[in-house]
Protein backbone atom coordinates (compact mmCIF):
# COMPACT_ATOMS: atom_id res chain seq x y z
CA UNK A 1 0.00 0.00 0.00
CA UNK A 2 1.22 3.24 -0.91
CA UNK A 3 2.26 5.91 1.68
CA UNK A 4 -0.67 8.37 -0.18
CA UNK A 5 -3.19 5.61 0.36
CA UNK A 6 -1.84 5.08 3.81
CA UNK A 7 -2.96 8.78 4.14
CA UNK A 8 -6.28 8.43 3.15
CA UNK A 9 -6.80 5.24 5.64
CA UNK A 10 -5.64 7.34 8.43
CA UNK A 11 -7.64 10.25 7.46
CA UNK A 12 -10.77 8.41 6.86
CA UNK A 13 -13.53 8.53 9.76
CA UNK A 14 -13.26 7.00 12.73
CA UNK A 15 -15.94 4.00 12.65
CA UNK A 16 -16.39 0.67 11.77
CA UNK A 17 -13.31 -0.83 9.66
CA UNK A 18 -15.84 -1.76 6.55
CA UNK A 19 -16.74 2.12 6.00
CA UNK A 20 -13.15 3.25 6.46
CA UNK A 21 -12.28 0.96 3.71
CA UNK A 22 -15.00 1.80 1.79
CA UNK A 23 -14.12 5.79 2.29
CA UNK A 24 -10.73 5.16 1.43
CA UNK A 25 -11.11 3.08 -1.32
CA UNK A 26 -13.68 5.68 -3.05
CA UNK A 27 -11.19 8.58 -2.47
CA UNK A 28 -8.54 6.44 -4.30
CA UNK A 29 -10.71 5.48 -6.92
CA UNK A 30 -11.68 9.47 -7.42
CA UNK A 31 -8.05 10.26 -7.05
CA UNK A 32 -7.05 8.15 -9.82
CA UNK A 33 -4.67 6.38 -7.26
CA UNK A 34 -6.89 2.83 -8.17
CA UNK A 35 -7.06 3.28 -12.19
CA UNK A 36 -10.02 3.00 -13.76
CA UNK A 37 -9.70 -0.88 -15.35
CA UNK A 38 -7.30 -2.10 -12.59
CA UNK A 39 -7.95 -5.13 -10.84
CA UNK A 40 -8.69 -5.34 -6.98
CA UNK A 41 -7.69 -8.41 -5.01
CA UNK A 42 -9.66 -8.95 -1.57
CA UNK A 43 -6.84 -10.58 -0.03
CA UNK A 44 -4.46 -8.04 -1.27
CA UNK A 45 -6.40 -5.47 0.11
CA UNK A 46 -6.78 -6.78 3.38
CA UNK A 47 -3.66 -7.33 4.02
CA UNK A 48 -2.45 -3.78 2.81
CA UNK A 49 -4.39 -2.65 5.57
CA UNK A 50 -3.82 -5.36 8.08
CA UNK A 51 -8.17 -5.95 8.33
CA UNK A 52 -9.92 -10.02 7.03
CA UNK A 53 -11.33 -9.93 4.32
CA UNK A 54 -15.16 -9.54 5.79
CA UNK A 55 -14.93 -5.66 5.60
CA UNK A 56 -13.22 -5.73 2.13
CA UNK A 57 -16.05 -7.75 0.67
CA UNK A 58 -18.46 -5.41 2.36
CA UNK A 59 -16.37 -2.38 1.06
CA UNK A 60 -16.49 -3.77 -2.25
CA UNK A 61 -20.04 -4.47 -2.45
CA UNK A 62 -20.76 -0.37 -1.45
CA UNK A 63 -18.28 0.77 -4.32
CA UNK A 64 -20.58 -1.42 -6.92
CA UNK A 65 -23.93 -0.38 -5.29
CA UNK A 66 -22.07 3.17 -6.20
CA UNK A 67 -20.80 2.46 -9.67
CA UNK A 68 -17.41 2.69 -8.99
CA UNK A 69 -16.45 -1.03 -9.02
CA UNK A 70 -17.65 -3.99 -11.25
CA UNK A 71 -17.89 -7.60 -9.89
CA UNK A 72 -17.39 -9.93 -12.71
CA UNK A 73 -18.05 -13.47 -11.89
CA UNK A 74 -15.10 -16.01 -12.11
CA UNK A 75 -13.02 -12.85 -12.75
CA UNK A 76 -12.56 -10.86 -10.26
CA UNK A 77 -13.74 -6.77 -8.64
CA UNK A 78 -12.16 -4.16 -11.53
CA UNK A 79 -12.74 -0.44 -10.97
CA UNK A 80 -14.90 0.69 -13.85
CA UNK A 81 -13.86 3.53 -16.17
CA UNK A 82 -16.19 6.71 -15.82
CA UNK A 83 -19.31 6.93 -17.39
CA UNK A 84 -19.89 10.16 -18.95
CA UNK A 85 -23.77 9.71 -19.18
CA UNK A 86 -23.07 8.95 -15.02
CA UNK A 87 -21.54 12.50 -15.17
CA UNK A 88 -24.47 14.18 -16.38
CA UNK A 89 -26.81 12.23 -14.16
CA UNK A 90 -25.04 13.50 -11.11
CA UNK A 91 -24.23 17.13 -12.23
CA UNK A 92 -28.05 17.54 -12.95
CA UNK A 93 -28.46 16.16 -8.77
CA UNK A 94 -25.72 17.77 -7.75
CA UNK A 95 -27.05 21.21 -9.26
CA UNK A 96 -30.66 20.33 -7.90
CA UNK A 97 -29.56 20.04 -4.69
CA UNK A 98 -26.63 23.21 -4.42
CA UNK A 99 -29.02 25.55 -5.62
CA UNK A 100 -31.92 24.64 -3.93
CA UNK A 101 -29.35 25.15 -0.65
CA UNK A 102 -27.38 28.30 -1.69
CA UNK A 103 -31.09 30.28 -2.58
CA UNK A 104 -31.97 29.28 0.78
CA UNK A 105 -29.12 30.20 2.40
CA UNK A 106 -29.57 33.74 0.54
CA UNK A 107 -33.06 33.69 1.67
CA UNK A 108 -32.32 33.04 5.83
CA UNK A 109 -28.79 34.01 5.50
CA UNK A 110 -25.93 32.96 7.06
CA UNK A 111 -24.05 33.44 10.44
CA UNK A 112 -21.31 36.01 10.10
CA UNK A 113 -19.13 32.85 11.28
CA UNK A 114 -20.56 30.79 8.29
CA UNK A 115 -19.72 33.77 6.26
CA UNK A 116 -15.98 34.10 7.17
CA UNK A 117 -15.63 30.25 7.03
CA UNK A 118 -16.44 30.43 3.17
CA UNK A 119 -14.52 33.21 2.81
CA UNK A 120 -11.29 31.43 4.24
CA UNK A 121 -11.43 28.44 2.11
CA UNK A 122 -11.72 30.40 -1.10
CA UNK A 123 -8.43 32.36 -0.22
CA UNK A 124 -7.06 29.18 1.05
CA UNK A 125 -8.17 28.10 -2.53
CA UNK A 126 -6.07 31.62 -4.21
CA UNK A 127 -2.87 30.93 -2.08
CA UNK A 128 -2.92 26.91 -3.44
CA UNK A 129 -3.03 28.13 -6.70
CA UNK A 130 0.50 29.78 -6.80
CA UNK A 131 1.95 26.41 -5.15
CA UNK A 132 0.34 23.83 -7.44
CA UNK A 133 -1.20 22.52 -5.11
CA UNK A 134 -3.66 20.48 -7.22
CA UNK A 135 -4.61 17.98 -4.96
CA UNK A 136 -5.03 20.75 -2.05
CA UNK A 137 -6.69 22.85 -4.17
CA UNK A 138 -9.65 20.04 -4.87
CA UNK A 139 -9.76 18.98 -1.16
CA UNK A 140 -10.51 22.61 -0.80
CA UNK A 141 -13.38 22.95 -3.30
CA UNK A 142 -15.08 19.62 -1.31
CA UNK A 143 -14.66 21.85 1.62
CA UNK A 144 -16.43 24.78 0.51
CA UNK A 145 -19.56 22.86 -1.35
CA UNK A 146 -19.66 20.81 2.38
CA UNK A 147 -18.82 23.97 4.64
CA UNK A 148 -21.82 25.55 3.04
CA UNK A 149 -24.29 22.92 2.90
CA UNK A 150 -23.49 22.30 6.88
CA UNK A 151 -23.67 26.50 7.37
CA UNK A 152 -27.18 26.41 5.54
CA UNK A 153 -28.21 24.04 7.81
CA UNK A 154 -28.63 21.30 5.14
CA UNK A 155 -25.98 18.54 6.20
CA UNK A 156 -28.92 15.71 4.94
CA UNK A 157 -28.18 17.49 1.75
CA UNK A 158 -25.13 17.34 1.10
CA UNK A 159 -24.44 13.96 2.45
CA UNK A 160 -26.89 12.58 0.03
CA UNK A 161 -25.36 14.59 -3.18
CA UNK A 162 -22.41 12.58 -1.85
CA UNK A 163 -23.67 9.27 -2.64
CA UNK A 164 -24.80 10.32 -6.40
CA UNK A 165 -21.75 12.26 -7.75
CA UNK A 166 -18.94 9.95 -7.52
CA UNK A 167 -17.95 9.79 -11.63
CA UNK A 168 -18.73 13.51 -11.15
CA UNK A 169 -16.09 13.86 -9.09
CA UNK A 170 -13.74 12.04 -10.32
CA UNK A 171 -13.84 14.07 -13.52
CA UNK A 172 -13.71 16.96 -11.41
CA UNK A 173 -10.36 15.81 -10.32
CA UNK A 174 -8.75 15.30 -13.53
CA UNK A 175 -10.16 18.90 -14.59
CA UNK A 176 -8.56 20.33 -11.66
CA UNK A 177 -4.93 20.66 -13.46
CA UNK A 178 -6.36 19.81 -16.66
CA UNK A 179 -9.78 21.74 -17.17
CA UNK A 180 -11.45 25.15 -16.43
CA UNK A 181 -8.85 27.73 -14.93
CA UNK A 182 -8.61 27.36 -11.22
CA UNK A 183 -8.74 31.01 -10.65
CA UNK A 184 -12.06 30.94 -12.58
CA UNK A 185 -13.28 28.48 -9.98
CA UNK A 186 -12.13 30.43 -7.28
CA UNK A 187 -13.98 33.29 -8.48
CA UNK A 188 -17.13 31.79 -8.81
CA UNK A 189 -16.77 30.52 -5.20
CA UNK A 190 -16.20 33.74 -4.56
CA UNK A 191 -19.70 35.02 -6.13
CA UNK A 192 -21.14 32.24 -4.47
CA UNK A 193 -20.37 33.77 -1.24
CA UNK A 194 -21.17 37.55 -2.30
CA UNK A 195 -24.56 36.69 -3.41
CA UNK A 196 -25.32 34.98 -0.38
CA UNK A 197 -24.17 37.91 1.92
CA UNK A 198 -26.03 40.29 -0.35
CA UNK A 199 -29.39 37.85 0.35
CA UNK A 200 -29.63 37.69 -3.44
CA UNK A 201 -31.83 34.20 -3.86
CA UNK A 202 -31.70 34.80 -7.75
CA UNK A 203 -27.79 35.75 -7.63
CA UNK A 204 -27.03 32.25 -5.84
CA UNK A 205 -29.25 30.70 -8.17
CA UNK A 206 -27.09 32.09 -11.45
CA UNK A 207 -23.51 31.82 -9.27
CA UNK A 208 -24.12 28.12 -8.33
CA UNK A 209 -25.01 27.06 -12.08
CA UNK A 210 -22.60 28.90 -13.39
CA UNK A 211 -19.78 27.07 -11.28
CA UNK A 212 -21.68 23.05 -11.60
CA UNK A 213 -22.09 23.59 -16.03
CA UNK A 214 -18.44 24.07 -16.05
CA UNK A 215 -17.64 20.66 -16.39
CA UNK A 216 -20.28 20.08 -19.29
CA UNK A 217 -17.90 22.74 -21.31
CA UNK A 218 -15.11 20.87 -19.92
CA UNK A 219 -16.18 17.04 -20.06
CA UNK A 220 -15.60 16.44 -23.93
CA UNK A 221 -12.08 17.85 -23.82
CA UNK A 222 -11.52 15.59 -20.94
CA UNK A 223 -12.49 12.83 -22.99
CA UNK A 224 -10.30 13.47 -25.43
CA UNK A 225 -7.20 14.14 -23.92
CA UNK A 226 -7.71 10.97 -21.63
CA UNK A 227 -9.72 8.06 -23.75
CA UNK A 228 -8.45 5.21 -21.59
CA UNK A 229 -10.29 6.80 -18.73
CA UNK A 230 -13.96 6.31 -19.98
CA UNK A 231 -15.95 4.65 -20.72
CA UNK A 232 -17.19 5.39 -24.60
CA UNK A 233 -19.80 2.58 -25.08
Amino acid sequence: MTETLQSLWQAADDGPVRHRLYVTLRQAIIRLMLAPGQALSEKEVADAFDVSRQPVREAFIRLSEAGLVEVRPQRGTFVVKISPQAVYSARFVRESIEVAVAKSAAEVGLSERGLDALTELVERQRRTIASGDYDRFYVLDEAFHQTLSREAGHDAAWRFTEEVKAHFDRVRYISVPDGTPLQTLTEQHHEIVEAIAARDPERAERAVKTHLRELLTALPRLIERHPDLFDRR
